[in-house]
């Protein structure tokens, strides 16, 4: 007798459905179901692959998702323990790792993650890397220099968070909805962060036009001190809440070489393709603002990095010579490129 499935579907031809649009999540805890939830809200995914060590967590994880697919564009989610699930993917997104405590240096996170990075990327397979773990220029070169992959394929979140951060900020001063801000954050993602002051505007409209001294020293409505905001908004977080999750996720879902001489990885906005990073937007700065990105880029390549890198049998970044690795970071494509 035949079952209901045999009687309601008559079968022509039989074919294996690859996914098209395969994404990999690799760990499964609140930071990182917040890439999961943002990647299958925003619809960039045919199939989304958890992958953890933690069997109930990431089957739990799994079936809640599964459980609530008809409101997301009926995905297919799988997950798996091991790499296997890994296979026909697009991209491989790294979110595992220690995380940032509250008052910890980000310095402080490079040896363990270094560690962890090792195992995970020698079982991925040869797809595209998205890092996303703070320090995240470090890592992203570390990933690099780990996997061996061109240059294309090894991408960063860059300062896409830091960016949007602003954009909210400014909203808050000006009354005015964000979208309508337009600014770019470039350089490291930290304390050495640069703000691209001489192109900030809303609709259009250059505020360095309307307030000559906008975001200098001489500024009497100061704000300077809303880049100071940025860059202190995720210790407060995760003082409050005891990491940063939901922001990240949707930063990370959404999203020219300055006279620099050396490796080191630094926030610029770039495009993304099919294959990877395929151009680097031109960003025209300000003396002022070149010599900032220049002064970030040193700060990359201090003996202290370059020691801790070295201790983990990762070239350190002041050895490798002519190039330097930069990062894009626009609001609306952030990633990290090694560039020529």
């Amino acid at each position: 007798m035949a079952i209901l499935k045999d009687q309601l579907i008559h079968n022509l031809l039989k074919e294996e459905q690859a996914p098209q649009n395969m994404i990999i999540v690799v760990e499964v805890g609140a930071v990182h179901m917040a890439f999961a939830i943002s990647i299958l809200v925003k619809d960039l995914a045919d199939e989304l692959a958890l992958v953890d060590v933690m069997e109930d967590k990431l089957k739990g994880e799994m079936m809640n998702l599964q459980h609530g697919s008809l409101f997301l564009g009926m995905p297919k989610i799988v997950s798996g323990k091991d790499y296997n699930v890994t296979a026909n993917s697009k991209l491989v997104i790294i979110t595992a790792g220690a995380h940032q405590q509250e008052g910890e240096s980000s310095l402080n996170l490079v040896q363990c993650n270094v560690n962890i990075f090792k195992f995970i990327i020698s079982n991925i397979p040869n797809y595209k890397l998205l890092i996303v773990l703070n320090p995240v220029d470090i890592l992203t070169y570390v990933a690099w220099k780990i996997s061996g992959f061109p240059k294309s394929r090894v991408i960063g979140s860059g300062c896409s968070l830091d960016s949007a951060q602003f954009h909210y900020l400014m909203e808050e001063r000006l009354g005015i909805h964000p979208l309508s801000c337009h600014r770019r954050v470039l350089g490291e993602r930290g304390y050495s962060t640069v703000s691209v002051w001489s192109g900030v505007n809303v609709a259009g409209v250059s505020l360095r036009t309307l307030h000559p001294d906008l975001g200098t020293d001489t500024d009497k409505e100061w704000w300077k001190e809303v880049q100071k905001q940025v860059v202190k908004s995720a210790y407060e977080v995760i003082k409050l809440k005891g990491y940063t999750s939901w922001a990240f996720g949707l930063s990370v879902a959404d999203l020219g070489l300055y006279g620099i001489k050396d490796d080191v990885f630094l926030s610029v906005p770039c495009i993304l393709g099919q294959n990877g990073i395929s151009d680097l937007v031109k960003v025209t700065l300000t003396p002022e603002e070149e010599a900032c990105l220049n002064k970030s880029a040193d700060t990359l390549g201090d003996p202290k990095r370059a020691a801790i890198l070295k201790f983990s049998e990762v070239t350190p970044l002041h050895c490798l010579g002519y190039n330097r690795i930069l990062v894009g970071g626009c609001a609306c494509c952030p990633f990290y490129l090694i560039c020529d």
